[in-house]
């Protein structure tokens, strides 16, 4: 449904013909970890994230999953080679 609280005109999941259904009522703005990200806009309200109510759950374990200007960098471990199995191989 299309949120009528804080995100104005923004498609929101937890939006009811009730109102707003999650945890407190309203959407969190975002935190200092989110700037630089795409999913973020701008609304008459504040800052907020559109992917997510509330962003500091998001970073609390790390980085956020969701997040589109944090790069991942995966570090491969160098394997040991046996030097009496690498002269057989010769």
């Amino acid at each position: 449904m299309i949120c009528t609280t804080i995100r104005k005109g923004d498609d929101c999941v937890f939006m009811t013909s009730k109102g707003c259904s999650y945890n407190e009522g309203a959407c969190l703005p975002i935190i200092d970890e989110c700037n630089g990200c795409q999913r973020t806009g701008e609304f008459e309200t504040g800052v907020y994230c559109t992917a997510a109510p509330d962003p500091s759950l998001k970073w609390k374990n790390g980085n956020c999953n969701i997040a589109t200007h944090v790069k991942t960098v995966e570090v491969t471990k160098k394997q040991k080679i046996n030097p009496i199995k690498a002269s057989k191989r010769r």
